[in-house]
């Protein structure tokens, strides 16, 4: 696949791991009529076993942490190449057919649904950061000024769907079934919706764009962020009971995690640096994951 149909390039080269291989063919064959010195192809192969491709999402807690990581990358004598895109099923498409090592733009709960959904076997490798949602309104103040029949939207994906359900139980506005986890929960598990609220199910990357539409909606804190809305506009935000989920994580395919380069992005990811960083996006409201055990919330969540 050319990278250049999905999303956006950095510019470093867009190559996949089957071109470069296929590059490494070709020079070997060059070297093998002189057309190359030993030394040369030696260098050759060298680069190719120190780049890394990724592909992430455009938007601020994905894209500005990747640039500092591409950054600590180049000090180790690796390359970082980079593709933003704005897509959601992509991603761990083309992770899962070798044409990236990597995705960053997901959370667990994300990643555990897609692989069921599609029959995949991509892997955590490492956290980066708590991703926490809200839901938000132009036009009501205080959740309890939603009137009946008020239209919510919420982000049509099976992971994340419930999220604004939940807080909207917790303020008693709905009865929903507390045994179901909220990375399951949906529209079925209402018991009791006394205000006969209307759900609205939109894409997850466009439902920050959505809140001019409705009475209320559901949107993670990094995309109301790009319309100029933070944790204070919020009527609800999600607490610590919920985090761990949602929790941001960079993902590839099985043989990816344990290797030199995925050792040297975690690194990258989780330095001082992009702490840093992170400290001072919307006064500190992502707190980075770096301390999550990846391995057994993955077995908790994918359980």
């Amino acid at each position: 696949m050319n990278r250049s149909t999905i999303g956006r390039p950095s510019q470093a080269p867009t190559l996949s791991r089957r071109r470069l291989q296929r590059g490494a063919l070709g020079i070997a064959a060059l070297a093998a009529v002189g057309s190359l010195t030993s030394c040369g192809l030696a260098d050759a192969v060298g680069d190719e076993d120190r780049t890394i491709s990724i592909i992430v999402t455009e938007s601020a807690p994905f894209q500005e942490p990747t640039e500092i990581a591409k950054d600590l990358l180049a000090e180790e004598g690796w390359e970082l190449e980079t593709t933003y895109v704005t897509d959601i099923i992509q991603p761990n498409q083309v992770v899962a057919q070798g044409e990236y090592d990597a995705n960053f733009f997901q959370n667990f709960a994300y990643l555990d649904q897609f692989n069921s959904d599609h029959g995949l076997d991509i892997e955590p490798v490492f956290a980066v950061y708590e991703a926490p949602g809200g839901l938000f309104s132009s036009e009501h103040s205080e959740l309890g000024d939603l009137p009946e029949g008020a239209q919510i939207a919420l982000p049509v994906d099976t992971a994340n769907n419930g999220r604004g359900l939940k807080l909207l139980a917790d303020a008693g506005l709905l009865e929903i079934d507390e045994s179901v986890p909220v990375t399951e929960l949906s529209q079925r598990d209402i018991i009791e919706n006394p205000r006969d609220l209307e759900f609205v199910e939109v894409d997850q990357q466009s439902v920050a764009q959505s809140i001019d539409d409705v009475d209320a909606a559901f949107a993670f804190l990094r995309l109301a962020s790009e319309i100029g809305l933070g944790p204070e506009d919020t009527l609800a935000l999600e607490g610590e009971d919920v985090a761990l989920p949602f929790t941001c994580v960079v993902a590839a395919a099985p043989d990816f995690a344990g290797t030199e380069a995925a050792e040297a992005l975690e690194r990258a990811y989780q330095s001082e640096e992009v702490r840093d960083w992170f400290a001072d996006y919307l006064d500190g409201v992502l707190d980075p994951a770096f301390e999550v055990d990846v391995d057994a919330a993955w077995a908790e969540i994918s359980a």
